[in-house]
């Protein structure tokens, strides 16, 4: 009897021990690395306060961006269709799910997140936050076609995942707010800053005579006049993370913010995406529609449609576009290039 109540009073101390070092564990905290660039130029990132960046929920988010437990055949994740060499976009006009079914929107690449200040997300901009845009995928039809009850199902069954949970948010109960959230602690640490241009501004580095000239076409609004929509040397975005129609089509099969917002004016209006790492994005625009940059420069040339919601921004409409000559398209193309982080495809192995 003695050995008995002996054993429940170890178990007792056993439980009271680790109630106690729950309540007092916290993850460890991990705020982002700001680039200079950034802290120069651009005020600080957005991150929720119910859901502060800790390396424990990092570790977690990475890992659930890379495992395919979140598709319902368990055959794709988020980084099929994201993938770090591709500077987290996809190589097809639209991608394909888990059924084989291509969408009808081309893979948004992802960093710099954190930056996006009107915090709608998609090219149809009908995610309002970095978690709310990480929850919608799992239950899409054409995306991994899952649901989150099976998911969820599945991570608390796992050997790791609810261990891991404990650790990032300090109980080992899975949910889906805490998976999205871990998946956003883990996109909001893309940043990428370390282009040859992000260099040339930091005075690093130097650009050729075309290069500059190509900057100096991006910034003419005689010229290419781009700076309106993907901002300027004072701004290392290199988007405003606003929603324009750039001329793409006379009649919409797509009616992009319009269909969110409901509003007849926001038809053919979609995310203007940044200028960054576009060497390894192709293919362009929200259907991927152009193969090469050189057909994105021409389009705004000589190829814009016009339509009632065209934006004001868009030069000579009714002569095409721009009228770029052939020296100043290949100088444009050659800055525009600068912008290409070598570093960050580079940094994100999924075996680390």
């Amino acid at each position: 009897m003695l050995k008995k109540f002996s054993f429940v009073i170890l178990l007792l101390n056993l439980y009271l021990s680790c109630s106690k070092d729950s309540a007092e564990y916290q993850p460890t905290p991990q705020p982002l690395q700001i680039p200079q660039l950034f802290l120069d130029n651009i005020i600080a990132p957005i991150i929720p306060s119910d859901n502060l960046q800790t390396v424990e929920g990092v570790s977690l988010g990475r890992k659930l961006f890379f495992d395919t437990i979140l598709s319902g055949d368990e055959t794709k994740s988020c980084a099929s269709c994201h993938a770090p060499q591709l500077a987290f976009s996809d190589n097809l006009p639209t991608s394909v799910g888990v059924d084989g079914i291509f969408g009808e929107r081309n893979s948004m690449p992802l960093f710099n997140l954190a930056w996006n200040y009107n915090e709608r997300f998609a090219w149809d901009g009908k995610e309002l936050s970095l978690e709310r845009q990480a929850e919608e995928p799992v239950q899409n039809p054409i995306e991994l076609h899952s649901n989150w009850n099976d998911v969820i199902s599945k991570l608390q069954s796992h050997p790791e995942y609810p261990e891991l949970f404990r650790l990032a948010f300090n109980t080992s109960t899975i949910t889906k707010e805490l998976t999205t959230k871990a998946i956003a602690q883990f996109e909001r640490t893309l940043i990428s800053a370390n282009s040859k241009f992000d260099r040339y501004s930091l005075g690093l580095t130097n650009l050729t005579a075309q290069e500059l000239n190509g900057l100096n076409v991006f910034m003419s609004e005689d010229k290419g006049d781009c700076f309106h929509c993907h901002g300027n040397p004072n701004n290392p975005l290199w988007t405003d993370n606003d929603f324009h129609n750039n001329g793409l089509d006379s009649e919409f099969t797509d009616l992009g913010l319009g269909a969110v917002t409901g509003n007849p004016n926001d038809n053919g209006k979609f995310k203007t995406p940044s200028l960054r790492n576009l060497q390894y994005t192709a293919p362009y625009m929200h259907d991927g529609r152009f193969t090469t940059l050189q057909d994105v420069i021409n389009h705004y040339s000589e190829g814009l449609q016009n339509s009632a919601t065209i934006d004001p921004l868009m030069k000579k409409i009714d002569e095409g576009g721009v009228q770029l000559s052939n020296s100043d398209k290949a100088d444009l193309l050659a800055f525009l290039l600068t912008l290409s982080d070598p570093l960050f495809i580079s940094s994100f192995n999924p075996q680390d």
